[in-house]
């Protein structure tokens, strides 16, 4: 049988299952990371980008020689940018003005022009939301991806994602973890594994910031939105593909216990993810805590750490943020140095 993919689209999914084994150490509890990096586009935003894609061409709203044009944090901008230059769309994409200039490279690479938009509340006429929209409205021939409110995101997870975990981990599920910006991600796998054991636990991991974790829990915004570091993860508005009824609880991560986690996952698990990766697996290991058996945890690895290079792991920046200490940085081993220096330490020691 032929190995010979006959477009990039076609090596979306199928994504490894990695068992941790350095960072969990100590706990009772097995956990597994879905890592999603190995999609083409480095992100599981890949699944949905095409499936968004392919659903709007059957139903006639996106047409040859059309625009894509979305709000995004970047990872389903990407997708869409790749699957547009397989496909021959042009695309424009809104984004907040805190995402990694990695992002915004990556969808130019791919042909997008690139709108950046301060950070403001969702209504406001600037918003990533706000401007999306209006540059649809007045463009012909473009199509309003909406993946915050499209149901054919949490669909796709639902009919892949879902299925893998569960083929992957043989059944095996206690717990599957993940964060939420559409919501269609953790939307999705959880109601495929609800249906094959209703015994799972779906868990949402939030930033401290976002208003998920009060609407789940008190079904109202306790605190204004807050500003947070990590990307991609958490809201400041309801969207339609957080399904909250199909959510067993949420638990709250800081800025600081994701970045660090950042950093663990690569230095002892060989893992370069992102910061919402870590997020989520924090989360995890926090809601772990709470079971009494040992149990499998399946959490969501949603991208690749190559996306925040001048951010996770860029000292200047960590130590700016107040992530990382003077202390931290002057004596990490993996710094780069001269060969000056190098031989002069070799003679210290």
């Amino acid at each position: 049988m032929s190995q010979i993919y006959g477009s990039i689209l076609e090596a979306i999914g199928n994504t490894p299952m990695v068992r941790l084994n350095n960072v969990t150490k100590g706990s009772k509890h097995q956990f597994f990371a879905k890592v999603e990096y190995f999609n083409p586009g480095g992100s599981i935003k890949d699944r949905v980008a095409v499936a968004m894609i392919e659903e709007a061409e059957k139903r006639g709203q996106l047409k040859p020689g059309g625009t894509i044009v979305e709000a995004t944090s970047g990872n389903t901008g990407v997708g869409l940018a790749l699957a547009a230059a397989v496909k021959g769309y042009k695309c424009i994409f809104v984004m907040p003005e805190k995402m990694s200039d990695e992002k915004r490279a990556i969808l130019r690479a791919y042909g997008a022009k690139v709108v950046i938009t301060p950070m403001v509340m969702p209504e406001d006429p600037m918003s990533h939301y706000s401007v999306s929209k209006k540059i649809a409205d007045e463009t012909p021939g473009a199509f309003l991806v909406n993946q915050f409110h499209n149901p054919d995101n949490p669909e796709r997870h639902y009919r892949t994602t879902g299925p893998e975990i569960w083929k992957q981990m043989d059944g095996k599920v206690d717990m599957i973890v993940g964060g939420a910006g559409t919501g269609g991600t953790l939307s999705g796998i959880a109601r495929y594994m609800k249906e094959m054991n209703p015994q799972v636990k779906a868990i949402c991991t939030d930033p401290i910031g976002s208003i998920l974790y009060d609407l789940f829990y008190h079904k109202k915004i306790v605190d204004p939105p807050g500003s947070y570091k990590v990307e991609g993860v958490g809201e400041d508005m309801l969207p339609d593909n957080v399904h909250l009824d199909i959510y067993d609880g949420f638990v709250r991560v800081s800025d600081p216990e994701a970045f660090a986690m950042t950093r663990r996952l690569v230095a002892e698990e060989g893992l370069l993810v992102g910061p919402s990766s870590a997020l989520a697996l924090v989360g995890a290991m926090k809601a772990a805590e709470q079971l009494e058996k040992p149990s499998n945890i399946v959490v969501i690895f949603p991208d690749s750490g190559r996306a925040y290079l001048s951010k996770a792991f860029n000292d200047k920046w960590m130590s700016e943020n107040e992530f990382l200490t003077d202390a931290d940085v002057k004596n990490a081993f993996n710094r780069v140095v001269s060969a000056e220096e190098a031989l002069a330490d070799l003679k210290k020691q």
